[in-house]
């Protein structure tokens, strides 16, 4: 029985760098790192230091999957690779971990996950956000039916600012060719995710407002407004930019029997023993509304983020638990971000699932006229970015 799973990280900027460094200072419990892989020389020149002994290092991610001894990888590469590099893995019967966005466009990803079902090889989605104990208690009380069924839903997300110089650091960032997208793409994966894991449902209909460059030199998303509509009737809204000091991050879910807000480190919950509509309806009274009872839940306990996520990882691999998320769920984020774009691009509401291949040559489009950046190529000291993510 093995009791070590051999990793490989497949990009060594600066996701890349923080996940080796939670090796190279023993986070990780049975698992240890044999091979690393990055395009640029001067990256992996970088990372020498935190290189276990008899680490191979690789030019690409498809040479570390063909030559490499690993039981699974970490894949934290610009978007458009995450696809191909899983299915090239999986196929072969490496375990993937994949950095978010599953894929740039719903096809590709949905190209990948029939690999990963059809396989056994296990694949996960690197949602860190999912260990947070506030949004695991949120999801906990809406499928509970502690607050009835959901009738609202909100979430600003505007905590997300970067300057110029972010984006000029990579070449590939903020483009149509190199990332896809932008603050969407690239920042609200874990929101978009955590948005649908929570409430247990996705939007039927989109009407999105995204600014291309709107507070940026970029081509892609910095500024979104986006109006939701679901299949029991809630509806919802989702904002986002890159452009916002002091930023705010308010999740609001409103049921027909209470409410969520999770703001600042913070849950508060509102419970009725009245149903909303029933008593909007019955009430003998113009201004009276419904008594509630307040919790207030301060952040609390473990919440072990990307380290949660690979600890959870080895331990599947190595039989000893369950896989605490399913890597095939990453659908659901590119879908929403998908959508959002095309609505925008379309000037109208969109359906979901969306179509597929109109998305796509919508985005083709896009690329055709995409100029990646001169130079740019600076690894980030990323320690101030919300949630550690990249």
């Amino acid at each position: 029985m093995k009791d070590t799973v051999k990793f490989g990280i497949i990009g060594m900027g600066n996701m890349g760098t923080v996940h080796l460094r939670s090796f190279a200072d023993g986070k990780i419990k049975n698992g240890v790192v044999t091979a690393v892989a990055d395009v640029d020389e001067g990256k992996r020149n970088a990372v020498m230091a935190y290189l276990p002994k008899n680490c191979a290092c690789y030019s690409s991610g498809v040479e570390l999957i063909d030559k490499a001894d690993v039981d699974a990888v970490i894949i934290v590469v610009p978007h458009y690779e995450h696809p191909a590099l899983a299915i090239r893995a999986l196929d072969k019967g490496i375990h993937v971990i994949c950095e978010k966005p599953a894929g740039v466009y719903t096809k590709q990803v949905k190209e990948m996950n029939a690999v990963a079902k059809k396989g056994k090889a296990l694949f996960t989605m690197m949602y860190n956000q999912r260990t947070n104990p506030l949004y695991i208690k949120m999801r906990d009380i809406v499928r509970s039916g502690e607050i009835g069924e959901i009738r609202r839903v909100n979430w600003i997300i505007t905590n997300w600012f970067r300057t110029q110089f972010y984006y000029d650091s990579g070449a590939w960032r903020a483009t149509w060719k190199g990332e896809g997208g932008g603050v969407l793409m690239n920042q609200c994966p874990h929101q978009l995710d955590l948005l649908q894991w929570i409430c247990g449902m996705m939007p039927n209909k989109i009407r999105a407002f995204c600014h291309f460059g709107k507070w940026h030199d970029i081509e892609t998303e910095d500024d979104v407004t986006a109006y939701l509509e679901f299949p029991n009737g809630a509806t919802g809204s989702f904002i986002t930019t890159t452009a916002d000091a002091p930023g705010t991050n308010r999740f609001e879910i409103l049921g027909s029997r209470g409410k969520l807000v999770c703001e600042k480190d913070t849950l508060t919950v509102d419970r009725s023993s009245i149903d909303l509509q029933r008593f909007l309806m019955n009430e003998k009274s113009g201004f009276t509304q419904p008594e509630f009872t307040t919790e207030t839940i301060e952040q609390g306990g473990d919440n072990p983020q990307h380290i949660g996520i690979i600890n959870n990882f080895v331990g599947a691999v190595l039989g000893r638990e369950k896989l605490y998320v399913d890597g095939t769920e990453g659908l659901h984020c590119v879908e929403l971000i998908n959508s959002m774009l095309l609505s925008s691009w379309l000037d109208k509401t969109v359906e979901l699932p969306i179509d597929d291949d109109l998305y796509l040559r919508e985005l083709e489009k896009r690329i055709a006229t995409s100029k990646l950046k001169d130079g740019g190529n600076i690894l980030i000291d990323n320690t101030m970015s919300f949630g550690g993510t990249k």
